[in-house]
């Protein structure tokens, strides 16, 4: 059976080392303190060497032995079956001896009696203090034990929350550039020098998702001129029949936000906020007083039928799913449709 001992078992295993060592020291440094006499000293050592020395072992048998290899290795019985046989010997030794040799120690009369009683008495005390160091031991072991476990959860949890956060933001890259594409291609049929334009400024946006994004946070001014850059590029589908207005008011350009996080619901407002035939309006404004950033989008609201995959409202969930892993407890989220009109206001406390 192979058993890893790691560093903290060390550094646990050592202060355990010190405490029993600094119990065992209290006599003799207490004599030394009130006599001045190293002799003194030195049997008061001795005997708390004696009274110190089973109970120390009781105790790390205990903590080193039985319990790692017994108790959390599937087999409690043992565990207790030893334990169990260590205090019947301890009490058959102690409990067998002839009451009256015990008596027999005291030469006054009148109190030979009071010293059987004593002497069971300590014994049985004794008896109850080997139970509670085994039970100490398996309490220390396990709190221990669980504060590791919890910290590997922990550990883990934020492995998970890491995968998840960059699958998500990999969910949004290839879902902007699809659609960021579709209106590229629109747009050659109808002037291929602007769409020329167009597919160098769509390298500034594509340049910026791939490699100014790796990071968990950027720059907010990074991320409003990406979005700008954005709602421009988007607005190139648009007809006369289509209102965009876009106000971004930052007021300290230096707080970091993770990237990419508006896009989706900028992308959703173009895809069902937009009609070729009937009049649609986008509303987009973002702003910030000192750390807290507030953005809303309002848009016209014209669903997408069963045949058109666009609106398939990945966007948002992923949205929502990375706010809630990364600001958890510090943003809000208002999300209604009035009066065919889709309004979504996020606030997040930066």
């Amino acid at each position: 059976m192979k058993i890893r001992i790691t560093k903290r078992d060390l550094e646990l295993f050592g202060i355990q080392i010190v405490v029993w060592l600094v119990l065992m020291l209290v006599p003799a440094i207490t004599t030394f303190v009130s006599t001045n006499n190293w002799t003194d000293t030195c049997k008061a050592m001795a005997y708390s060497m004696r009274i110190t020395a089973l109970p120390a072992g009781v105790y790390f048998v205990n903590f080193c032995l039985l319990i790692p290899l017994c108790y959390y290795r599937g087999k409690r019985w043992l565990f207790f079956f030893v334990n169990i046989m260590f205090l019947a010997g301890i009490a058959w030794h102690y409990f067998s001896v002839d009451p009256q040799a015990i008596m027999d120690m005291q030469p006054n009369e009148n109190f030979k009696k009071a010293t059987l009683i004593g002497y069971y008495a300590s014994t049985a005390f004794f008896l109850f203090v080997y139970v509670a160091l085994a039970g100490l031991a398996l309490l220390v072991h396990h709190s221990v034990r669980t504060k590791e476990i919890k910290r590997q959860l922990a550990e883990e949890k934020q492995k998970h929350t890491e995968a998840e956060l960059e699958w998500l933001k990999n969910q949004l890259n290839p879902h902007f550039l699809f659609n960021t594409l579709n209106n590229i291609s629109s747009l050659v049929q109808i002037d291929a020098d602007q769409a020329q334009d167009s597919i160098a400024q769509l390298s500034d946006l594509l340049r910026y998702a791939m490699y100014e994004t790796r990071h968990e946070t950027v720059p907010l001014k990074g991320e409003v001129e990406f979005m700008q850059n954005y709602i421009d590029l988007m607005k190139l589908r648009c007809n006369e029949k289509t209102t965009v207005n876009c106000q971004l008011s930052i007021a300290n350009y230096q707080l970091d936000i993770a990237p990419l996080l508006f896009i989706s619901l900028i992308e959703n407002a173009f895809k069902h906020g937009v009609s070729s035939g009937r009049d649609s309006q986008i509303d987009i404004s973002m702003s910030s007083d000192d750390h807290l950033l507030t953005f809303v989008c309002e848009n016209t609201n014209y669903p997408k039928d069963d045949q058109n995959r666009s609106g398939s409202g990945i966007g948002i969930e992923n949205t929502k799913r990375r706010l809630e892993l990364i600001y958890k407890n510090r943003y809000t989220w208002e999300q209604s449709l009035n009066d065919n009109i889709y309004h979504v206001k996020i606030t997040i406390q930066l």
